[in-house]
């Protein structure tokens, strides 16, 4: 999780369950994503008083809006917010040592640097916006997930996915919120070769099931 909102603005953070360590530019570094700006990517490790440093300094100059406002610089920024928690231990230090940024903004960007890598990856290429982000952020686990995908392949604004993050952080199952939305999860358009739809196609037939069906089936027997 982010690092995780204390009981209070003095709690020290726990232990995140980020996979990769938090400030470590995973996805701003892949050149696959961002290029010839991978080079530009900031390694801030909360571990390293020099790194926590720079990590506050960037910040402030983020919180200040002296960056150039694309998604990369966002997702910048989000490291270094969640670096300088995890380094000072508790927000409002933090918010101190970025010159006087408001707890309410260390906790938005932390969360968002905290989202699962397949998400942050789309939020680098431009996919989901950053704002919408913040919002997909909010909520926990699973919930995350489809937020996300469901942002991706319906259009999803910003207040829509505010609106639905807000009725799951209400105890609305992400699921049942998106249906209540009339969005239905589990919908993807799929482009496949005219040798892989012929075969498809004939398995389907085979199998009297849908096409859905049975690349359904084949991907739950790869990723069991």
């Amino acid at each position: 999780m982010p690092p995780s909102d204390p009981v209070d603005d003095e709690t020290p953070v726990p232990s995140t369950e980020r996979r990769s360590r938090v400030g470590e530019p995973v996805v701003r570094a892949d050149p696959e994503i961002t290029g010839e700006r991978a080079d530009e990517a900031i390694d801030f490790d909360p571990d390293d008083s020099e790194s926590v440093e720079r990590a506050a300094e960037v910040l402030a100059a983020f919180a200040d809006g002296e960056a150039s406002g694309d998604y990369l610089d966002m997702l910048r920024g989000a490291a270094a917010c969640a670096a300088l928690v995890r380094g000072v231990g508790s927000y409002r230090e933090a918010a101190a040592r970025a010159d006087g940024v408001s707890v309410s903004f260390l906790r938005t960007w932390a969360r968002v640097h905290d989202l699962p890598q397949s998400v942050r990856r789309h939020v680098a290429r431009g996919n989901i916006a950053p704002s919408a982000a913040k919002h997909i952020a909010r909520v926990g686990g699973a919930a995350r997930l489809d937020l996300a995908w469901a942002t991706l392949d319906h259009d999803l604004t910003v207040r829509e996915v505010r609106s639905l993050a807000s009725r799951v952080n209400d105890g609305v199952p992400a699921d049942e919120a998106l249906r209540e939305a009339g969005v239905e999860l589990g919908e993807v358009e799929l482009s496949l070769s005219v040798e892989e739809y012929r075969e498809l196609r004939r398995e389907a037939s085979m199998r009297n099931e849908a096409p859905g069906d049975v690349l359904a089936a084949a991907l739950a027997e790869r990723y069991d």
